[in-house]
């Protein structure tokens, strides 16, 4: 079997550690990267064993599969750019910064004969699989979900919403896609927001209802401080409580005496810890066994439909409907 010949575009930190992923799958090979600095580019390269290409459409006309690890809003251009070429593509999130280019997207994807999964890679840490299948177990009503981050100094360009798409599409949209991953598809949403530390909105609460009739608050903070754990899932069931903390360990409480257990994932290599291998192995397996993405076009676009909802919510201050389809 020929192995798939793969293209990076986008040589910064994501782009190399889905880069090392795949130089240790015997399936593919690295074929070449691209990056609007050349050096950074060429770096990418050596470590990967990889050639240079001058401009993304080179890129894509000669390669199988195409990682878009560029900077967020410049995904759904690159990524409509490989579909049209017919080439197998894997976007990190966000798939896009607005629900109408997420439209756009989903829509070409869903016409290509080709793979295209999204990089929402929590989905795969073993942590958030662990609680999704505690939850299969036990009916939870309520949740609470945290992502803080310290600050959006380093790297600079993360507090430019030219670059990021907004402070809930650089980071936070993890946890909108992992409430809809635990919980199944959003009815509402109310939100607020502040300002405080930088020229955008930087602090949000929401509230939300999933159509199941159960609801959680998310809490998300730009500049809360490096304070273990800044990503925190928590699960209210009938006496029993199940508590993630970062992609670190997982916590259940049953009972009334506040005994628990705790199960560790600290031992395991970062990449596996926090579910870059295994999502980078389900592309491949996709596109080599002919089987779907395991995060499809459709849970990014609602990744993106729910960060654009908790923006309009904030901004309009009315609750937020969603319908199916």
């Amino acid at each position: 079997m020929d192995r798939v010949k793969v293209g990076i575009i986008g040589a910064g930190y994501i782009g190399g550690v889905h880069a090392s992923v795949l130089a240790r799958d015997e399936r593919v090979i690295v074929s070449a990267v691209h990056d609007v600095e050349r050096e950074r580019a060429e770096r990418l390269a050596r470590s990967s064993g990889a050639t240079v290409s001058d401009d993304a459409e080179h890129l894509i006309g000669n390669v199988d599969a195409v990682y878009i690890t560029t900077p967020n809003t410049k995904h759904s251009e690159l990524a409509l750019a490989a579909i049209t070429a017919g080439r197998h593509v894997f976007c990190e999130k966000p798939m896009a910064t607005s629900p109408e280019n997420a439209r756009a997207l989903l829509d070409r994807a869903s016409a290509s004969s080709r793979v295209f999964q999204v990089g929402h890679n929590r989905r795969f840490a073993p942590v958030y699989a662990t609680l999704k299948q505690m939850i299969v177990a036990t009916k939870p009503h309520s949740a609470h979900v945290k992502m803080n981050r310290g600050e959006l100094i380093n790297p600079p360009w993360v507090a430019d919403p030219e670059i990021t798409g907004g402070f809930l599409y650089e980071t936070t949209i993890h946890m909108f896609d992992m409430l809809r991953f635990l919980f199944g598809d959003v009815k509402q949403m109310d939100a607020v927001a502040s300002v405080h530390e930088y020229p955008e909105l930087d602090d949000f609460s929401a509230l939300i209802t999933f159509n199941s009739g159960m609801h959680a608050t998310l809490a998300s903070s730009a500049d809360a401080g490096w304070l273990f754990p800044f990503e925190r899932v928590e699960v209210f069931c009938h006496h029993r409580t199940l508590t993630t903390r970062e992609m670190e360990s997982i916590a259940v409480s049953d009972g009334l005496d506040g005994r628990h257990t705790t199960t560790s994932m600290q031992q395991l290599p970062k990449e596996e810890k926090w579910g870059y291998v295994q999502e980078d192995r389900a592309f491949v397996d996709a596109i080599v066994e002919g089987g779907p993405p395991a995060v499809t076009a459709l849970d990014g676009f609602r990744a993106v439909e729910l960060v654009d909802a908790c923006y309009r919510s904030v901004k309009t201050g009315e609750r937020v409907h969603f319908t199916a389809g």
